[in-house]
């Protein structure tokens, strides 16, 4: 079947995913600039959270690039991923309500991790759809990011309740680990004039 339906969804529902985000960043009824600064926390896990929503649904669109057709099991492999991402909007609310405290933390880390795992099964499930020969599977290789980001989630779980900061610091350093775009789809991809 085609991919088109799964990508419109999938765009949407990113797109509702980060417009529940800023609906719950809440204007200060004073008009004075430090009526903002009690909001410094939500902001920070706003753009957070939208710089991670970003990246995912940059390497979603990227992958769509490298899929010519989809079935049944690429389809609830994607609806697992956006499941996880349908979550970030709840975590990034307790976090930015309780100041970076260590259970919203590591819920936090929880729902960033269960995310790429469930990307990493959309992936496998794509190349298991278009063979190990596919445009696919010579464009994502080894994993190598996917697996440092999966191994840092993983530590700064339980360090969220040693340290929160060092977690959101962890969190913040995979971010930026994926802002540069991942070239490997690209790269593989033929050239259009």
């Amino acid at each position: 079947m085609s991919k088109g339906r799964l990508e419109a969804f999938s765009d949407g529902v990113i797109a509702i995913i980060i417009t529940i985000m800023v609906l719950e960043l809440k204007a200060p009824h004073d008009t004075s600039l430090a009526s903002l600064r009690p909001l410094l926390p939500a902001f920070g896990s706003y753009v957070m959270s939208f710089v991670y929503l970003g990246i995912y649904w940059n390497n979603h669109h990227h992958l769509m690039q490298a899929v010519s057709k989809v079935n049944g099991k690429v389809l609830w492999a994607n609806l697992h991923l956006l499941f996880w991402l349908s979550l970030v909007p709840f975590v990034t609310a307790w976090v930015g309500e309780n100041s970076v405290s260590a259970w919203p933390m590591a819920l936090y880390g929880v729902v960033l991790l269960c995310a790429g795992t469930a990307y990493f099964i959309l992936t496998k499930v794509l190349v298991a759809h278009h063979g190990a020969k596919s445009t696919l599977a010579k464009a994502l290789g080894r994993d190598t990011k996917g697996l440092v980001s999966q191994a840092i989630y993983v530590a700064a779980i339980p360090l969220a309740f040693l340290n929160p900061w060092i977690s959101y610091a962890l969190y913040v350093a995979v971010a930026i680990l994926w802002l540069a775009p991942d070239p490997r789809i690209e790269r593989n991809l033929p050239r259009s004039e």
